[in-house]
């Protein structure tokens, strides 16, 4: 009965305070931002990779980005990802690309601005320093898509020599899709992991933030299924928007997924509160 009556007063307090500093306009904030942040930033990371040698980085780093996404939500976009990412390009030290890379950190900033307002702290760091951060964020990430670009071109030559050694690993390998899968939900915690670390003021123990990063988790799953299914049998964005569904859709589900997140550093700040509270009264 204890654990109940804990665990209703903690998600009283999260969704009170979710609602109380405007959770769901953050949500569309973040959303938005994450959207025009997207290309920006696949835009940069692509040209990079070009200038580097990895001419099919643009190819696996859709993959990383939309493969955890439904399929109804995600095809119609990387469709035109890819479009945008096959226009040769030669600007990587140009302002083009530098003004990419700063659009794109205005997704991280959204990011910081929502766990700020989430775990109850008020920013002290000066705006260049957070705006370096940022522009950091995007670098670490597009360093590890090309990785993650440059180990899955070596994959299959990885997989035929330990076959040649082991062959009783075949059955474990699966396909490359299924390892494509992997890698993006690996790189979706970590990334989760880093946000809430380094992103809010203030600093927090790695166990102060599994649970909100689980519940995100869980979270991004059911929204996704539930969308994706009223998608298949409910939706009429193609009659409402016409050549604009597929847009409006991945606002719909950056929405979805945005309120979620939010909604996880919500549940990560009162948990400590409650913790905390239990303490100064002495259990």
């Amino acid at each position: 009965m204890r654990k109940i009556v804990a665990v209703r007063r903690v998600l009283a307090d999260m969704l009170g305070h979710f609602n109380d500093d405007d959770g769901w306009s953050m949500a569309s904030h973040l959303a938005i931002t994450a959207l025009m942040a997207l290309f920006p930033f696949l835009i940069f990371a692509t040209t990079l990779a070009s200038f580097l040698g990895a001419q099919a980085f643009s190819e696996t780093a859709v993959h990383i980005v939309f493969d955890t996404w439904p399929e109804q939500i995600a095809a119609p976009i990387a469709r035109e990802v890819i479009n945008v990412l096959t226009v040769p390009r030669s600007d990587l030290l140009t302002y083009g690309a530098l003004l990419g890379a700063f659009f794109a950190s205005n997704g991280i900033e959204a990011l910081r601005t929502s766990l700020n307002r989430a775990y109850r702290v008020t920013e002290t760091r000066p705006f260049l320093y957070r705006r370096i951060q940022s522009i950091a964020f995007v670098l670490i990430a597009t360093v590890g898509f090309l990785v993650i670009s440059v180990l899955l071109l070596f994959a299959p030559l990885i997989v035929r020599l330990a076959l040649a050694k082991a062959e009783w690993i075949e059955p474990y390998l699966g396909t490359i899709t299924l390892w494509r899968f992997v890698i993006a939900s690996v790189v979706i915690v970590l990334g989760l992991i880093a946000v809430h670390v380094w992103l809010p003021a203030g600093k927090r123990r790695f166990t102060h933030i599994v649970p909100g990063i689980i519940f995100t988790l869980i979270g991004w799953l059911i929204g996704s299924t539930v969308f994706a299914a009223y998608l298949d049998r409910f939706s009429s964005y193609v009659t409402t928007y016409a050549g604009l569904a597929s847009i409006m859709i991945a606002v719909v589900f950056l929405y979805i997924v945005s309120a979620v997140f939010i909604l996880g550093g919500e549940l990560n700040a009162s948990i400590r509160r409650y913790l905390d509270a239990r303490a100064r009264v002495g259990g």
